[in-house]
């Protein structure tokens, strides 16, 4: 509401004594303090009985005081004084702040009510607009509009940007600036309640029930009605869902070709029509992942074959298998290492959850998807055997895959039976006899580089290897024996 617009109600009968009538009123608030400041938000009409003035040099401190508190206008009663002073108006005249003379028969509350009154108004006016708007966009979005289209309905009809961002760390449809869709995707993903209002500021709502590592967020500017944003959050979980029904047929065609190939049952051709519907040519090089994800609510492999879905950008669809979720991988633009260092980094960003990839080495033809997913299934158990992470075909042709290939119980058992009396020993004389034996055997048994590494005297390594070879009826001079004794700090 303006200053002009109150000045028109005829029963107040105000009378305007200086400065404009343009200025935007926000509300009003009655005061006789001589230093009302830490009342004041900005854009009020004050209303005043001038109790505050005791002489003629009041009026410029207190103008000042409003002035500096970003008020609309200044409304004085005639009630003390019969009379608005002139050392009042020449103050307001000098600072530009409007002076409106409200009548002795004029309660202020009757003033304070009309632009109360008149406020409400307007703000019901804005939200049955909005509410026009946001009907609109709803519409739009059942009628088959995109996600890029909502994010620019949002920006019309509600000026309101808007972002999809998934909580790989993905800007899936909007405009977000690129420094800013980590740490959003961060905070979704960490967020004990949403919505959440962060820096920027953004608002984040969750936009259906998914796991939140396989989730996506509605990202709006600024500080939304949580009734709106709610509406808008169901409208990409409507758009995710068109979009899931068509990955669903693709899935299902993945699962087959995973299956065909782990049993060996199906010819070259047949492999090589179903690479052809999975988006790979017969010659084209590829790479399997494997992915799992530890979730006491969730199935391992299907949670795994989501977050890998959408850690690739959904650029592949992952087959959920009894062992594990497996997807191929075109390498069109770059090699298995490669894909295996941006999964690497992804992973590093979803924070809290245990998501265990492997990555197979190049692959070419149908011939090799068997072996593929043996590759990765391997190198995704060796993942899992660390809590979590990325490991590549690489790594698993060493001890390593043996390991991973035990049993966690038959791994524990193992290398308790040989290490619990060093760990006791070391606990009961504060020893260092399990260090010693690890330095050791990474020196290829050399005494004085096992004593250069731990700072230590030769002689005081080669009392600590007896002590080791004693409790654990070991000789480390036998290769076996270090082999063995090696093994079991590994699986510890």
């Amino acid at each position: 509401m303006q200053i002009s617009d109150l000045l028109a109600l005829d029963d107040l009968r105000l009378i305007l004594l200086a400065g404009e009538t343009h200025a935007e009123i926000t509300g009003a608030l009655v005061t006789d303090l001589p230093d009302p400041g830490r009342y004041l938000s900005g854009g009020e009409l004050v209303l005043t009985g001038m109790m505050w003035r005791q002489e003629p040099a009041d009026s410029r401190r207190f103008v000042d005081i409003l002035v500096r508190g970003g008020v609309s206008a200044l409304a004085a009663g005639d009630a003390r004084l019969g009379h608005v002073p002139g050392d009042l108006l020449e103050a307001c005249r000098e600072r530009g702040l409007p002076l409106i003379e409200v009548p002795v028969e004029v309660s202020f509350g009757a003033v304070t009510e009309a632009v109360t009154r008149r406020l409400a108004g307007a703000q019901a006016g804005d939200l049955r607009r909005a509410l026009g708007r946001h009907r609109r966009i709803v519409a739009a979005v059942a009628e088959g509009a995109g996600l890029t289209e909502l994010c620019a309905l949002m920006a019309d009809e509600l000026d309101v940007t808007g972002a999809v961002v998934s909580a790989a760390g993905a800007l899936i449809a909007g405009s977000v600036p690129d420094a800013d869709v980590a740490r959003l995707a961060a905070a979704f993903l960490g967020a004990t309640r949403l919505p959440l209002v962060v820096p920027g500021p953004y608002t984040i709502f969750a936009v259906d029930r998914a796991h939140r590592a396989a989730g996506w967020a509605l990202v709006c500017g600024g500080e939304l009605d949580p009734e709106i944003g709610y509406e808008l959050a169901s409208c990409v979980a409507l758009e995710r869902t068109r979009m899931e029904g068509g990955r669903r047929v693709e899935r299902r065609l993945a699962e087959q070709l995973i299956a065909l190939a782990a049993a060996g049952s199906a010819d070259l051709s047949e492999l090589s029509a179903r690479l052809r519907t999975c988006g790979i040519d017969a010659g084209e090089p590829y790479a399997v992942i494997s992915a799992t994800v530890a979730d006491p609510g969730a199935d391992p492999a299907v949670l795994g074959g989501q977050v890998v879905e959408e850690l690739m950008d959904r650029r592949v669809v992952a087959a959920a298998a009894a062992d594990g979720a497996f997807a191929l991988v075109p390498l069109r633009s770059g090699t298995a290492d490669t894909v295996a260092a941006a999964l690497t980094a992804r992973v590093a960003a979803l924070a809290g959850v245990a998501v265990s990839v492997g990555v197979s080495a190049g692959l070419t033809g149908p011939a090799a998807i068997r072996g593929g997913v043996e590759e990765a299934g391997y190198a995704r158990r060796m993942a899992e055997a660390r809590g979590g992470g990325v490991v590549t075909s690489a790594e698993i042709y060493t001890h390593a895959l043996l390991l991973a290939t035990v049993p966690g119980d038959v791994r524990r058992s193992f290398s308790e039976r040989l290490l619990a009396p060093l760990f006791a020993y070391d606990r009961k004389h504060q020893a260092d006899l399990v260090r010693t034996l690890g330095t050791f055997l990474d020196c290829a048994g050399s005494w004085n580089s096992c004593a250069e590494h731990l700072h230590v005297h030769v002689n005081t390594v080669r009392y600590r290897i007896r002590r080791v070879e004693e409790l654990t009826g070991k000789d480390l001079s036998a290769m076996a024996d270090r082999v063995d004794l090696y093994l079991a700090l590994r699986a510890s």
